[in-house]
């Protein structure tokens, strides 16, 4: 397949031997400048599945990535239809090659609800003859869970980088999620479902910031709520929006507020609604369980806050999108501005002004790992005065900017 371009390439020929063949997982070799070299994949779907991997904007991402010198491990890479992908590199020649593994699915999509989610994604002059090519071909693409695509495709670095990598390369990246939507109904064993979506539950409850082993452990169990869409996407975003429910109540129950969970809930539900790929929902699903999971941690760490310095808190948490000012909260709790400054500084260790810019931060760089949102749309959103005052408060916290976050791995 990739001879006499590396030995660490023609080692995927010894690898594509060691795949069951009914799984039917493809591996690609493109160049820098994204030109095709070689592929697994039957020449009869090589031309048009190329095609689809960049009408999903797969090539533009491993473009995005590849700008970051930092970028060493392999990526998932979601799309709008549920088709997913992988990208790597082989460590010798990472500004000459990288290599796309897939493309999957996690759940067939039946035809008559693909075409549709085809259609509006690939405007194109040529979209009828390559939409039907694409759905005529669905037997030919693998079908499988993202534990055992996850497992395929860090065999395919390990052998290309000669790594010893794990699955926690995954769960570090902010598009590992649960597999939401991603099994038959038929084939889960739902006492164990009802047994693994407990356990993420009650890690909420506990806000047991050692999650991440667990939630791997979980996940692999557990699909999710299988609910059938319009198309895949919409059965993701379903989906995702029945966990953040269930999420959004396991935090109720663990002591977070009733205001501030069932805002933060709606807030992460609008967000799913508006997101267009299924990359995109993966890092939504795990910064919202993430979020969650931190925001009741605090709660049980600070249980000695007065009734009065915590209402000041959750009325914070709940007007991020405006200007707060000291005078109003104290008004809120009734207090004198100068009482209340002494008081919340002695219950919470941090000024009202310092604690007022370090939340905003904080839900700041939830934004950044989960959407594409431009710096200066999330500075208004948050209400700071200018984009460039809120870059500097962002370096101030985090220790880089925001567009540096965003760039260096979203953060992890």
């Amino acid at each position: 397949m990739y001879a006499g371009i590396t030995r660490a390439e023609q080692n995927l020929l010894l690898l594509q031997s060691m795949i069951p063949k009914d799984e039917k997982l493809y591996v690609w070799c493109y160049n820098a400048s994204g030109e095709f070299v070689a592929s697994s994949c039957p020449e009869s779907y090589q031309s048009m599945l190329d095609h689809a991997f960049r009408v999903m904007g797969g090539f533009q991402k491993v473009m995005n990535l590849s700008e970051n010198p930092e970028e060493k491990y392999p990526r998932i890479l979601g799309s709008a239809i549920g088709m997913q992908w992988a990208v790597t590199y082989e460590s010798e020649r990472k500004k000459d090659l990288f290599f796309i593994i897939g493309p999957v699915f996690y759940t067939m999509p039946k035809e008559n609800t693909l075409r549709p989610a085809l259609y509006a994604v690939a405007a194109l002059a040529d979209s009828q003859t390559w939409i039907q090519a694409l759905c005529a071909s669905l037997p030919a693409l693998p079908v499988m869970t993202h534990a055992v695509f996850t497992r395929y495709v860090l065999m395919v670095h390990n052998t290309l980088t000669g790594e010893q990598l794990g699955l926690e390369v995954f769960s570090s990246q902010s598009g590992a999620q649960p597999e939401i939507g991603s099994q038959p109904v038929g084939e889960r064993n739902r006492l164990q479902v009802y047994q693994a979506e407990q356990a993420l539950l009650q890690m909420v409850r506990a806000g047991d910031i050692n999650y991440q082993r667990a939630f791997q452990n979980s996940s692999a169990l557990s699909p999710g709520v299988p609910v059938q869409g319009k198309d895949p996407l919409r059965q993701m975003k379903t989906s995702i929006i029945v966990f953040t429910t269930l999420v959004s109540r396991a935090a109720m129950e663990g002591g977070l507020s009733p205001e501030v969970a069932y805002s933060l809930g709606d807030s992460y539900i609008q967000t799913a609604e508006d997101c267009r790929d299924s990359g995109e929902l993966a890092a939504l699903a795990q910064a919202m369980y993430h979020d969650f999971i931190y925001r009741v941690h605090y709660v049980h760490s600070n249980p000695n806050y007065s009734h009065a310095i915590q209402k000041c808190c959750d009325y914070i948490e709940l007007s991020l999108d405006r200007r707060i000012r000291t005078a109003d909260l104290a008004a809120l709790v009734g207090y004198t501005e100068y009482y209340l400054t002494e008081k919340f500084k002695k219950e919470t260790g941090k000024s009202v002004s310092t604690y007022i810019r370090d939340t905003k931060i904080a839900r700041a760089r939830v934004i950044l790992e989960s959407t594409d949102l431009p710096v200066a749309e999330i500075s208004d959103r948050l209400a700071f005065n200018t984009p460039n005052y809120f870059i500097q408060c962002f370096r101030d916290v985090v220790g880089c900017t925001p567009a540096q976050y965003r760039r260096n791995g979203r953060g992890h």
